[in-house]
Order: C-alpha cells, then sequence, then structure tokens
C-alpha cells in the first residue's frame, strides 16, 4: 500500500485562557481536539462544518503557522511537526496556503509580479531572468495578462486578487496546498472562475488540496473526499459521493439538507439542529453534538463515540457516532 502524501494523526490544537490580575492560564479553548485523516497525491480533501468548528486552525496547524498542542503531520513520511525550525524552509517548498482574504493576504506596496516572485527570492530559485520568466509563465496559468506585472493589489477585483494569491502559492511547485476559504469572499460568477482554475490545477499539475469551507455545495464541486468537522472534531469522513448520497452522522445530514435545490418548486426536507454550537472551552461530556441532536441516547451524554467504519462495497466511510457499531446493537 502506497504512503498518503499527507497524514494527520491524532492533531491537537488548543489556545490557553488567560484571566486575573496576572494572567495565569484558567482554561483552553480547544480549536482542535484530535484530527486524524489522509490526502492521497492529487486528490481533493473539501473540510466543511459550521464557522468556528475549528477549520482554519487545523489548516494553520498542518502547515505549522500555528504550532500544533499535540499529534502529528506527515508529508511524505516526513514529520512536519518534529523537523525543527532550521528545516521548515526546504518543507515549505511543498506545501502553500491560498488564504480566504484576497486583499489582506497581499502586501499593498508590492507589485504583482513582486508579490509572485517573492517565495522564488525567499528560496534563492533561478537567476533573475530564470525568476522573471517564472512570474509571466504562472501569470498565464492563472488566466492574468502580462500587463498585470507593475500594478498594485488595489487596482484588481477580487477574483483577480485571489488569482494573484494562487500564482504566488505555486511559484514552488507545491505538493500540497491548503486552501482556506478561498471563494468565500467572491461573487457567485467569480467563484467559478476560481473553482475551476483549482480544479484544473489539481488535474494538470497533480497537486493535492485540502480546501476549507463552510459552503457544501461548493465542497461537493471540488472536492474527492470530504470531512466534517463539530466543535474541533471530525465527526464524519468518506468519498464525495458517499457523503452527499448517503451521509450518517446527524449534524451531516442537517448540512446537507440545508442546501439549497436549484430547482423551482422542489424543496428538500429540511432538518432543524437547535441550540447553540456549545463553548470550545467548556465542551459537553460525551458526544461533542448531543446537546443539539435529535437522536441523542444516554450513552452519547456520557462517551465520545469512536470511529466506525459504515462502508460498503469495501469504500471506507467513517463516522463518529453512538448510532452505529456496538452502542447500536
Amino acid at each position: 500500500m502506497s504512503t498518503p502524501l499527507l497524514e494527520v494523526r491524532d492533531l491537537k490544537k488548543h489556545f490557553p485562557v488567560k484571566s486575573g490580575l496576572f494572567h495565569r492560564t484558567t482554561a483552553h479553548l480547544r480549536a482542535v481536539d484530535g484530527v486524524s485523516f489522509t490526502i492521497e497525491k492529487g486528490r481533493t480533501l473539501g473540510l466543511v462544518g459550521e464557522s468556528g468548528c475549528g477549520k482554519s486552525t487545523l489548516g494553520r496547524a498542518i502547515l505549522r503557522l500555528l504550532e500544533p498542542s499535540s499529534g502529528d503531520v506527515l508529508l511524505n513520511g516526513t514529520s512536519i511537526i518534529d523537523t525543527p525550525r532550521s528545516g521548515m524552509l526546504s518543507l515549505r517548498r511543498k506545501m502553500q496556503m491560498i488564504f480566504q482574504d484576497p486583499y489582506s493576504s497581499l502586501s499593498p506596496r508590492r507589485t504583482v509580479a513582486q508579490t509572485i516572485r517573492e517565495p522564488l527570492d525567499v528560496h534563492s530559485i533561478g537567476t533573475p531572468a530564470e525568476r522573471r520568466q517564472r512570474v509571466d509563465e504562472l501569470l498565464d496559468v492563472v488566466s492574468m495578462g502580462l500587463q498585470v506585472r507593475d500594478r498594485y493589489p488595489h487596482e484588481f477585483s477580487g477574483g483577480q486578487r485571489q488569482r494573484i494569491g494562487i500564482a504566488r502559492a505555486l511559484a514552488l511547485n507545491p505538493e500540497f496546498i491548503v486552501a482556506d476559504e478561498p471563494v468565500s469572499a467572491l461573487d457567485v460568477s467569480v467563484q467559478s472562475q476560481v473553482l475551476n482554475l483549482i480544479a484544473d490545477l489539481k488535474r494538470d499539475l497533480g497537486i493535492a488540496f485540502l480546501f476549507i469551507s463552510h459552503d457544501l455545495a461548493v465542497i461537493q464541486h471540488v472536492s474527492d473526499d470530504v470531512g466534517v468537522m463539530y466543535l474541533g472534531k471530525l465527526v464524519e469522513f468518506a468519498s464525495a459521493e458517499d457523503l452527499y448520497r448517503n451521509p450518517k452522522h446527524p449534524y451531516t445530514r442537517a448540512l446537507i439538507a440545508a442546501i439549497p435545490v436549484p430547482e423551482p418548486g422542489r424543496k428538500r426536507a429540511r432538518l432543524i439542529v437547535k441550540g447553540e454550537v456549545p463553548s470550545p472551552i467548556n465542551p459537553p461530556s460525551g458526544c461533542p453534538f448531543h446537546t443539539r441532536c435529535a437522536e441523542v441516547k444516554a450513552i452519547c451524554r456520557s462517551e465520545l463515540p469512536a470511529a466506525v467504519d459504515v462502508g460498503e462495497g469495501g469504500r471506507s466511510h467513517l463516522v463518529n457516532c453512538h448510532l452505529y457499531g456496538k452502542a447500536s446493537d
């Protein structure tokens, strides 16, 4: 069996909560609380969930833009977490990030050419002429004309700025890219252009993506596999086809039921999730979703469900829910 490109093992990121006169740590905010999954080369994992569930924190922790509290992340079998800071520069060439806000992620003082060339400068790749040629190639890849080289970010629309951010992420020929809500700030017509561009990059360059979004329709369009997060935990993980055709977790079913149907007069049966999301500072015992679940059982309030494979036909479909496995007998 081949080694996955990326393997995340029980990753946690807890932020200390300080209070009092001496700012002592009195609690921890469990933003990411024991997440595990793998991504194969050239595949896209869509990560979906409500705002505040830990999706963006997970993406940044995988790249060590935030230092994880515990767990491990392996890229081609090499531990990113155990790599010393001095050795991270070489790993950065293999993994990049597309940020959510296409304006604040670009320096207003740098031209387009300077922005895209910066990774090449940092890693001392090529001669000045070769770097200029690489910038021109990347502008062509993201369908931006060469006449934009000396213009600044404020002169572009949101979709154009996001294309510039994508070009910068591609500069070092990475194997893996975290795309954190890359289309959430864009108009719908522009979203489709950027999504199609990302799909083309995956097909033509074989890049693996972790695509983070709260929009299940977008996730369905771009993903090979889908992970559903709730309160810092992964509650369901399956191929996009299996998850949208036969969602298992009550939370996943509610999310999919909320996707608008693009047919006039046709409606889905709505599944209403009542109550507020619990605080990640003081999460509920047992299953984190039990306080809002219409199918809650006594065991849900006391025991954290383990991952159960409910897949059929040899395909894996993992769900963390007491409705399945031994507790359901």
